[in-house]
């Protein structure tokens, strides 16, 4: 069955409700009015248990279906919250909060769950239990790992779980998915050269921390370059460089560095952990300086187990027609990763058509998404599921 008809029938009630969302964005755990309009739709609903609460602003909804002789309970997770970037839509709907927008399209990922809620609470035509999982502080706050530790998967007794994103350039409506790593380990450097400060004039009474901070920054590529095999896919990016002075003529006593380490494998993941604080003191030993180094884990490899890829994809080309089960991984990160490594499952990538990337301030999630990402929410549940 492709898009359900009843799906269909309430696009433009759940584009209204992201369009709700989108016009009043929250950030990281501050998702209250958010949580709250998302804990009193699926009470509307007729979940059988809604819980707010979990990881903070995490909400939680059950919904039941006809019989449970299977004794088998599906996650199914989206995000609620925005990012700090100023909106340049122009839209209608608009942020009414300056410095905020839903600029990775987390509004459409919530509004589709919704959509999804409602149509199981009103059908259940399935055997087990289907868990609505609404997340905060995706961005950057972990807020999936905040989740997991408060109990989510044993308290639901949740067996699998699945999740989607959209994905900007991907054709709206259609869909691409793959085994293993989609998205990457999102590990951060931040890093103090230490050096002697002087007069830009004599150089040779200092120790110049640029001069070693710009050689580890060079030193750095080498990571991927020179120590990983060259079909390993790394990424080490150093993105701030700040010295202590404005000041023309003198060279400051430090530098500091900022930076992200991105790996789609976890051997690579630990050969980086080890490389790069080694490259950056023995860089900065050579130009007589010190250097101090954070390096500071965050979300895991996003990891796709291959038999609930398969299951995942299975759903997807009922709804959308054949779709790119082989799609590359992306470097961005995504705290999905966390409940992955809980409990098997998959994350799908739903396209967004030819809309500005992620984390853009000219970006907008696409209504006309939403039926294909309802129904695959629905297909997956009834699929794996199946009424006795």
């Amino acid at each position: 069955m492709p898009v359900r008809n009843r799906i269909a029938e309430m696009q433009a009630e759940i584009a209204e409700w992201r369009q709700d969302f989108h016009r009043h964005p929250e950030i990281l755990y501050e998702v209250h009015r958010t949580a709250s309009v998302v804990a009193e739709k699926l009470r509307a609903f007729g979940c059988d248990e809604v819980v707010e609460g979990i990881g903070r602003t995490g909400v939680v909804g059950v919904i039941k279906g006809k019989s449970d002789t299977s004794g088998r309970v599906l996650g199914l997770r989206a995000d609620m919250d925005a990012l700090p970037i100023h909106e340049a839509t122009g839209l209608d709907y608009k942020s009414e909060t300056d410095g905020a927008m839903h600029a990775c399209g987390h509004d459409g990922h919530t509004a589709i769950l919704l959509g999804a809620a409602k149509y199981l609470a009103e059908t259940r035509n399935f055997d087990g239990t289907a868990v609505v999982i609404f997340q905060p502080a995706e961005e950057g706050g972990a807020g999936a790992l905040a989740m997991c530790q408060d109990g989510l998967m044993d308290r639901f007794a949740i067996q699998e779980v699945y999740g989607l994103h959209n994905m900007p350039g991907l054709p709206v409506g259609e869909f691409a998915i793959a085994s293993g790593g989609v998205l990457a380990a999102c590990d951060e450097i931040t890093v103090t050269i230490k050096g002697k400060g002087g007069h830009a004039a004599q150089p040779h009474k200092a120790i110049d921390p640029v001069l070693a901070a710009s050689n580890v920054v060079q030193a750095l590529q080498s990571v991927a370059s020179r120590n990983v095999d060259p079909t390993g896919q790394i990424v080490v990016s150093v993105c701030t460089f700040r010295t202590v002075t404005e000041a023309y003529n003198v060279i400051p006593e430090t530098v500091l560095l900022k930076g992200t380490v991105r790996t789609l494998d976890p051997a690579v993941r630990e050969l980086a952990a080890e490389r790069v604080p080694a490259i950056i003191h023995h860089t900065a030993q050579i130009y007589g300086a010190t250097a101090e180094v954070e390096y500071k884990r965050g979300y895991p490899i996003t990891l796709n187990a291959e038999e609930n890829t398969d299951y995942a994809a299975d759903a997807a080309e009922v709804v959308s027609g054949p779709l790119d089960r082989n799609t590359p991984p992306h470097l961005g990160g995504e705290d999905f990763a966390y409940m992955l490594e809980e409990r098997p499952g998959a994350y799908i990538f739903l396209g967004n058509g030819d809309s500005a990337p992620l984390h853009h301030p000219e970006y907008n999630f696409d209504d006309a998404a939403i039926p294909a990402g309802c129904s695959w929410f629905a297909e997956m549940v009834e699929r794996r599921m199946p009424a006795a």
